[in-house]
């Protein structure tokens, strides 16, 4: 992870209990992927200003860690993930975003045109996302297995193929305030792109729905272990300080860079100097 950036008390606190700042830099990514957290916080969310519960126990410190190791490799499109984007998929992802034609025929690279209307060319280069083809449906019992719910969506690369069951979580999943899926197609457009979609960016979005699917099914287990180290949050006359410059921002865009094109981004390549309050 580099040099770390830490305030005096927060490495005190980790001298304390034996830990690394690696495994406070995870616990924190963990906490603040928590729904829970993320209700509880959200006016110091919106100032870039969060606080974060310490646990006292350095078992707990590892345990929340150790669950946060899982986003990390979520968020990392390019790393493979055992039963997500490599191996066989887990039973509940294994329906998730499966292409296919409508008439259900085999495939051949022109169902592959994405023509749905998901993105267009707007001024000095900058795309601009088109509401696309997106149905609503009732989930086959297959796909209801997949925890997401009795509705689903097919999201269409054209006339005449699609995605089937993207669960509508799955699809209108925001990271870094925008909608993942829909802001990876509105680049590939192929009024945009001047051809159709290869094989591999076919499969890519299947994995990155897949990814998303996989983040969201650590809903419980996140707010589980944000309620534990809340409950166990060591106590503080003073609100300590950490500066996560170093690998949140990061970690968070390389997920969204990987789901775009560079050369429509007009964002900064830096990341974003970000401040963590830790509990109390």
């Amino acid at each position: 992870m580099g040099h770390p950036n830490l305030g005096e008390r927060a490495a005190a606190y980790l001298a304390q209990l034996q830990s690394s700042h690696d495994e406070l830099f995870f616990h924190a990514l963990a906490v603040m992927h928590s729904a829970n957290y993320r209700d509880a916080n959200e006016g110091a969310l919106r100032q870039d200003w969060p606080r974060i519960p310490l646990p006292a126990r350095p078992d707990a410190l590892r345990a929340s860690a150790h669950l946060s190791r899982e986003i990390a490799a979520l968020l990392d499109t390019e790393t493979p993930v055992p039963g997500v984007t490599s191996g066989a998929p887990r039973p509940e992802l294994k329906t998730i975003a499966s292409v296919a034609r409508l008439d259900d025929q085999p495939l051949a690279a022109a169902d592959f045109a994405l023509t749905a209307g998901c993105g267009s060319a707007g001024q000095r280069g900058v795309t601009m996302p088109g509401k696309g083809r997106v149905e609503n449906r009732a989930a086959s019992a297959a796909e209801g297995a997949s925890g997401f719910g009795a509705a689903t969506h097919d999201v269409f690369l054209n006339a005449q193929a699609c995605w089937r069951h993207v669960p509508p979580a799955v699809w209108n999943y925001t990271l870094g305030g925008y909608q993942v899926l829909k802001k990876w197609l509105s680049c590939r457009e192929q009024t945009l792109l001047g051809r159709p979609l290869a094989l591999d960016e076919v499969k890519a979005f299947t994995a990155n729905a897949r990814h998303i699917a996989a983040l969201l099914a650590l809903r419980d287990r996140l707010d589980v272990n944000y309620e534990a180290v809340s409950a166990d949050a060591v106590a503080q006359e003073n609100a300590l300080t950490l500066g996560l410059s170093v690998r949140q921002h990061q970690v968070r865009r390389a997920f969204t860079a990987s789901l775009s094109t560079r050369s429509t981004s007009n964002e900064s390549s830096q990341p974003r100097q970000a401040s963590v309050m830790l509990w109390p």
